[in-house]
């Protein structure tokens, strides 16, 4: 059966995830168009027919944008991430035109859910001005489970391999795309020799990790940790009061030495996908001499949180998403730059160094609450990367997109958004 959607998709995720909704999309009855700028993008997109390859410079993309909203009749907009320009110049003309925009991100309770969003993600999102009441209230209206964590699909090496995959192709085979610009500061050759560094470095960091975290895990003294986030990332960029990590480490650093008790430590933890781009070791390095915090300040290189977490007396972040697994603990929580989870009952307003003097902690409720609506409404189990992950994610989130209601307004109306019964495996 033919239906009158159509839907035009713009940059997505690394990998195939994109192209395997489109044929879920297609098989629906929908009609199907992936806008490509580089040959990253139209190497994933395996239907020729449909693939519209944008050639323009940079500064013409929003009237050829509009030609093929209008052209093609478009009724939906899908991107992954609403904030870089490409994809902010085509949110505005949706909204122009009154067409449904759907937003794909990297799951607010990750590793083990994707976002999927209406109109707009993180601080775009509709949930930075929905009190947790007012979520709390339509929770009430169901007798709903609190769903446990699914098996683990986040593989970190599906999304490296990808990354390096996807920038090798803009490297040597954009003859036809040579107006390309890509979102980040830095140039696809040098975006694509970091993941090849990465990629080939991953053992020997790992290593280097699990020693690390066991020095700090045994070290025996008090400790907090700082969540960094990757300094090119869109939600740090746009949503963030700081120009660089740099900036957000010199805020930290200097809270901590005015207001931690001398016997505590604090563990200056990275992005899991950290390459090196931002001179971040560098400026540690200063910092710890300048407020005389040698042997008190520890540098870990990714890898997880849960061991950290576990013993750790507080964390603090400018808006990452792992700052909801300390929430999750009862740990007290600080974050400096807007985020979906900035509620005021579980996320501290203290002034930094009175933070790490003596951490507020949060409403423990609340944020159960708080998560429990976002396992009901835009977290979908899945993932982008790994096979079994996309098997997952598109079992539920084509039904949601094809849904006349978003997920927030589905709960709202009493009628959930149908969601499997997944139980946490190991092994």
């Amino acid at each position: 059966m033919r239906s009158d959607r159509r839907f035009l998709f713009l940059q997505g995720p690394h990998g195939p995830f994109f192209h395997r909704l489109g044929v879920l999309l297609r098989a629906a009855g929908c009609e199907v168009w992936r806008a490509g700028f580089n040959r990253g993008d139209e190497a994933f997109w395996r239907d020729r027919d449909s693939y519209i390859p944008v050639t323009c410079p940079p500064a013409e993309w929003p009237r050829t944008c509009a030609d093929i909203l209008d052209g093609k009749g478009i009724t939906d907009l899908v991107l992954y991430g609403d904030v870089r320009e490409i994809h902010a110049s085509a949110v505005d003309l949706a909204r122009e035109r009154n067409l449904r925009i759907h937003v794909f991100e990297e799951g607010y309770l990750r590793p083990w859910w994707v976002s999927y969003e209406r109109d707009g993600s993180n601080a775009n999102s509709r949930l930075m001005d929905k009190p947790v009441a007012e979520m709390q209230d339509a929770l009430a209206q169901h007798d709903l489970d609190l769903p446990d964590a699914p098996a683990h699909w986040g593989d970190m090496r599906h999304h490296v391999f990808y990354g390096m995959l996807y920038h090798w192709l803009v490297l040597t085979q954009g003859r036809k795309y040579r107006a390309y610009r890509s979102h980040r500061d830095i140039t696809v050759a040098r975006e694509f020799r970091l993941y090849l560094r990465r990629m080939l470095t991953m053992p020997f960091a790992a290593m280097q990790r699990k020693l690390a975290t066991w020095r700090i895990t045994h070290g025996g003294f008090p400790y907090h940790l700082c969540l960094m986030q990757l300094e090119h990332d869109a939600s740090f960029r746009a949503h963030s009061p700081f120009a660089s990590m740099t900036e957000f480490l010199e805020v930290v650093i200097d809270g901590f030495a005015r207001g931690a008790p001398t016997h505590h430590h604090l563990v200056l933890k990275t992005h899991p996908l950290e390459d090196g781009r931002a001179p971040v070791r560098e400026a540690i390095r200063r910092l710890i001499a300048r407020y005389g915090l040698d042997g008190r300040v520890h540098y870990l290189r990714g890898g997880k949180l849960a061991h950290l977490m576990n013993e750790a007396r507080s964390a603090i972040t400018v808006n990452s998403t792992a700052a909801q697994q300390a929430l999750w603990r009862g740990l007290p929580v600080k974050a400096l730059g807007r985020s979906v989870y900035a509620k005021p009952e579980f996320v501290s307003d203290q002034p930094v160094a009175s933070f790490f003097a003596d951490p507020e902690r949060p409403d423990s409720r609340a944020y159960r609450d708080y998560r429990h609506y976002l396992l009901e409404t835009s977290q979908v189990a899945g993932g982008f990367y790994s096979a079994r992950g996309r098997r997952q994610l598109l079992r539920q989130v084509v039904d949601m997109m094809l849904s006349d209601l978003d997920p927030y307004d589905r709960l709202a109306t009493g009628r959930p958004a149908p969601r499997q019964n997944l139980k946490l495996v190991s092994g």
